[in-house]
């Protein structure tokens, strides 16, 4: 290849490289989403990121099909496409196995989804999302049980009450309170639409497009529509999750979430910090979407559903707007600096004895690194020190013969003089409280 013809080191728009740094961010959130959901006994899965089009066609709206989803048509001339969300496939997975699953089921996952979005702060074309969601519950302990967990995993994460606000509404309760206001069942559908992004456009234009699906010119009650929740379910499960000491719910008719499969309560939870007020994530209830499915009609009935979604990236901007985020640690407690000669036959019984103390600590789950780059020793110090490794040990002809051990804390320049390998293990075992060695 020319000079003229070189590739470009940028990345597909709207992805992301993870270098170890934004890599040790990613593991920190998938650790906390993973510890809070098993807390609660969900059970992990996972599937292909391909799926038949027609999935998505029949319950997840126009728009994510039309206009966002990377669609393509295969070898085998079938229309594939990159799942965008993952209730459908859960959905699938669970329609499949219906009759020998044991009700209920609570599964989680944490999917790579693809959507072509105009790339912002929030919202890139792909991501990371933790996916929770219970089958065969009907009740409203399951809502209940859902939001906890969300609030939950935002509490795991270091996050205080007041730094999230969990925003409710119903369905149910939308559609009641248009179909009092005189709106067909498709006229309904559109305003519910409108509503879940009336936070996406200018009050101006939320009212000029409400009045072309209704019509004709509305008075602002009209457009806002005033839900009374006394006594019905959304009351219900405030008063339930603050029972279970979740107390920064409140009712917000304006959500819908976008999805066309959403039945019953819906959620979202808000940041409300002043530099990044905005929504984190979402879910709600989704009964019956299993019978989309062949095999899941007749005697089987409806199968209820509530689940959620929680991206990576908008959770990684609340964290930074919280100073929540983790500080970088390089994995390696300990570096072998290598002091070479211009002999090569000691250079062979250095780098022997090298890999043998590498051995003896990495058998004590002591992560070690080995410089084998022939650099000058107070180089290879530097390379630790900037690579945030704590402890150094300097391994030359010296070492090799009588086996003593120098090390140095790169942050104290305390050194600690030892003559076996298993001596220096449990002295970094010891001072870095690492885990138990192996057995």
């Amino acid at each position: 290849m020319s000079s003229n013809n070189k590739l470009s080191t940028e990345s597909y728009k709207g992805v992301r490289d993870f270098y170890p740094e934004d890599m040790a961010i990613l593991n920190h959130i998938f650790s906390i989403w993973k510890k809070s959901a098993e807390s609660y006994g969900y059970q992990e899965y996972n599937a292909s990121i391909l799926e038949p089009t027609e999935l998505y066609h029949a319950k997840s709206g126009e728009e994510i099909i039309n206009e966002q989803t990377y669609t393509f048509t295969d070898r085998g001339d079938r229309s594939v496409t990159l799942r965008p969300e993952m209730t459908p496939t859960v959905a699938r997975m669970v329609a499949a196995r219906r009759r020998d699953l044991s009700m209920p089921v609570r599964w989680y996952s944490i999917p790579n989804v693809f959507r072509y979005e105009k790339p912002q702060r929030g919202r890139l074309r792909e991501h990371f999302q933790l996916n929770c969601d219970i089958f065969g519950i009907a009740s409203l302990d399951a809502d209940v049980e859902m939001i906890a967990l969300a609030s939950s995993i935002m509490r795991n994460f270091g996050a205080k009450d007041e730094d999230f606000e969990i925003r409710i509404s119903s369905r149910q309760l939308l559609k009641k309170a248009f179909a009092d206001a005189g709106l067909s069942d498709e006229q309904s559908l559109k305003m519910q639409k409108l509503l879940d992004k009336k936070d996406k456009v200018a009050e101006g234009a939320f009212v000029e497009e409400a009045e072309k699906i209704l019509g004709r010119k509305m008075g602002d009650k009209e457009i806002f529509i005033d839900i009374v929740t006394a006594g019905t379910e959304v009351e219900k499960a405030i008063d339930a999750l603050g029972a279970r000491g979740v107390n920064n719910v409140r009712f917000d008719s304006s959500i819908v979430r976008g999805f066309d499969y959403y039945t019953g309560i819906v959620f979202e939870v808000y940041d409300t910090h002043k530099d990044n007020r905005r929504a984190l994530f979402g879910g709600g209830r989704y009964d019956g979407l299993t019978s989309l499915f062949e095999g899941q009609s007749g005697d089987a009935g409806p199968l209820p559903a509530v689940g959620f979604g929680m991206g990576d990236v908008t959770i990684r901007d609340f964290l930074e707007t919280h100073s929540l985020l983790p500080l970088y640690k390089n994995p390696a407690h300990i570096y072998l600096a290598i002091a070479l000669t211009e002999n090569e036959a000691d250079n062979d019984s250095i780098k022997a004895y090298a890999e043998t103390v590498a051995l003896a600590l990495r058998n004590h789950n002591v992560n070690t690194a080995v410089d084998y780059s022939g650099k000058k020793i107070g180089d290879q110090i530097k390379k630790a020190a900037k690579d945030d490794v704590k402890y150094v040990t300097v391994i030359g002809a010296d070492e090799a013969s009588s086996g003593i051990l120098k090390t140095k804390n790169l942050l104290t320049g305390e050194e600690t003089i030892v003559d076996r390998a298993g001596e220096l293990a449990l002295f970094l075992r010891t001072g870095m409280k690492l885990p138990k060695e192996n057995q």
